[in-house]
Order: structure tokens, then sequence, then C-alpha cells
């Protein structure tokens, strides 16, 4: 495609910082850049249609992680490090919803549970001893218990006795908050193109060179927000990690209200008004999922409709009405990747299937590192 001069003028000249990534890190890190340097130009590529990884596909979780996750984090990570993190995607979640408003994200407090299904009573029995210890750990952040366990109320089969309840979870609608972050970049004169593939860059002495498709441009920074697509950036400290995701057509009187975690984080499911989102099974094949491509597989699929069938809804008909995926950035460690690559060239990535509750940190902190 050959560009007109208008077109190169308009777009591609005098670019001081260029973003890679339009989802929830790209574009508060645009956010972040426009308040530290108004008068900048600035430029944020997109390889998809929509936001390509996970930003319009997730859940729209506003969690900061279920006790059986947490007390897992504590095996692998150090008791501050698991405290520093829920910190940062609790702090995340407050900045989304005073940027954009809970209105506008449709945010709604129903809070969160996890389910124990009763072939984990091992895991159950381990969550239970240590809920008074998790508590302790959390509550000079939150200034109560975060964990209680309660009746289940819901009619699940095959769940042990209890839940666990967390008052502090909610959820939101995923398509209305990209929307607003959007338009709020627009407001902000922040030039996003979509369908622009970046296939290299090259470092000059005080600007990069960026390869698209068919033709380059110079910008005076470069800043990825590419998720789980970054794993060549990192030297694979970032490894992709597609989630798979279906949701039924409405039930009438549906009684199922809140989000919903099962094994560590590795299924959940939420009602969307009178419909349930379901998600998750990754576990049944790492391997498989370790991909950057969009779509879907029977092994995962069905294991979601059994447990669906099964478990959630087992007295109630439903039917699924649509099935997607999303890709995630995932690594050894939880805490995202923040940093300046080279000179010019700087990198907010592996969210750790956390990207509504700590992208917008992220963001502001890969602009922050500029």
């Amino acid at each position: 495609m050959k560009l007109s001069w208008w077109e190169i003028d308009s777009w591609f000249s005098n670019v001081d910082y260029t973003i890679v990534g339009s989802g929830i890190v790209g574009l508060h890190a645009a956010l972040r850049l426009r308040e530290r340097f108004p008068q900048s130009k600035m430029l944020v590529l997109e390889r998809g249609p929509l936001p390509q990884g996970a930003s319009t596909k997730n859940a729209g979780f506003a969690c900061f992680g279920s006790p059986s996750e947490i007390i897992d984090d504590l095996n692998t990570h150090s008791e501050e490090e698991v405290v520093n993190l829920i910190q940062k995607r609790w702090s995340g979640l407050q900045l989304l919803r005073k940027r954009l408003g809970d209105a506008v994200i449709d945010f709604k407090p129903y809070g969160g549970y996890e389910i124990f299904l009763n072939d984990d009573s091992a895991g159950y029995e381990n969550c239970l001893r240590k809920l008074p210890f998790v508590n302790d750990v959390l509550r000079p952040l939150f200034k109560a218990d975060v964990f209680a366990t309660e009746a289940d109320r819901f009619g699940f089969k095959g769940t042990q006795q209890k839940l666990v309840f967390n008052p502090f979870e909610g959820q939101i609608d995923t398509g209305r908050m990209m929307q607003a972050l959007l338009k709020e970049a627009a407001a902000h004169n922040i030039l996003i193109l979509n369908s622009q593939t970046v296939t290299a860059y090259h470092e000059k002495a005080d600007e990069v060179q960026v390869n698209l498709d068919d033709f380059s441009f110079n910008t005076k920074k470069l800043l990825f927000a590419t998720n789980g697509f970054a794993s060549q950036l990192t030297n694979g400290a970032v490894k992709p990690a597609r989630a798979q995701v279906l949701i039924t057509d409405p039930i009438p009187n549906l009684d199922i209200k809140g989000t919903f975690h099962i094994d560590r984080g590795y299924y959940y499911f939420r009602n969307i008004g009178n419909r349930i989102l379901f998600g998750g099974a990754r576990n049944l094949d790492f391997e498989g999922e370790t991909t950057t491509n969009l779509g879907e597989t029977d092994i995962i699929q069905n294991q979601l409709e059994k447990l669906l069938r099964e478990v959630i809804l087992p007295t109630t008909n439903f039917t699924i009405a649509h099935r997607w995926s999303g890709i995630m950035g995932m690594g050894a460690a939880k805490k995202p990747v923040v940093e300046q690559l080279s000179n010019h060239v700087y990198c907010g990535v592996r969210l750790g299937g956390m990207g509504i509750a700590i992208g917008s940190i992220v963001g502001q902190e890969l602009a922050d590192l500029v």
C-alpha cells in the first residue's frame, strides 16, 4: 500500500510515542503519557480489528485472587510478594473504576465465591485451615476479613458443604469498559490504528524505526503492551496462555449472581444478566493452550459443558449461545514485566490472567518509565 503525503504527514511524521497494543495496558499507558506530555504526538498500533489478546475477550471479573489461588501463590512466592501483588490488583481495580465510572463499566458488587468439588476434599480442608492466616495477611490492606465461609444457597451439586465468600469482588462489562477507554483515548487526541502488525523495529541513536507490513516510520519512543504476544521481546519470560470460554442462552429465573472460582482459579463462571459465562480448564492441556492461536478445542469445551451440566446447573436445561477464546500472558513469576528493553524501547507485559485488575496500573508504570 502506497501512502499519500497527507497520510504520512498526519499520522506517521514527528511521532513522539508509539504504543503497540490497544488493550487495557496500552490505552492506560497512552492516557498517562498524555497527562505527562500534553503536546506530544502519539500513535497506538493494534494488529486486530479490536484489541486482540484478552482485553475484549476476558470474563469481566473484578477480582484479585481466590483463596485457593492465594494459598497456592504463598507456596511459590514470599508473603510480601503475594501481598504486593494483591495490593497492586486492588489498586488497579480502583483506578479503572475511578477513571471510567462504575455505571459506564456496569460494575456490580455481587461479591465472589470459591466452590470446592467433592473430589477435592484435601484442597477444601487446606483452604478452611488456612483462611484465618490469609485474612490476617490481608487485613492491613482491606481493614476487614476478606474471606468467610457460607452455606451453598445456589443449588450446586457434587460440591463441598461450604462456599468461601469474598465481599470485595465484583463483575464488569468488558465490552463497555473497552469502548469507554477507546472513547477516552480519542477525546485526548490519541491516534489508534487497527489492523497494523509490527513486523520489526530497529533502534537508532535518537529514535526507533518501526516496520509495519508494507511501510515503516520513525518514533522517539516505542512501548510494547502486547501481554501474551510478548514472548520474543522478553526472551521467553512471558508465555501465551489461551483461555476458552462459553456463554449460555438466557435461562429463565436464574438465581446465580456473582463471580465464582473453582480449583485455584483454573475454572471460573459468573452470571451476565440471566446467562452463565463459564471459562477455564486450561490445566487439562497446558501444552496445547500455550498458543497465540484463537480457537476452541473439544477437550476443554466438553469439560466446561460437563461441569455446567453436572455441578452448576444440575436441575436446569440450558443451551450454549456462543464460544470464544482469548490470549493471556503467563510466566514462572506472577509479577508483571514492566521494564526498559533498550534506550528507546519499553514493555509492560505478563499480566498473569489478571488484566482487568492490574492492566491500568501496569499501563501507568509503563508510561512512567519513559
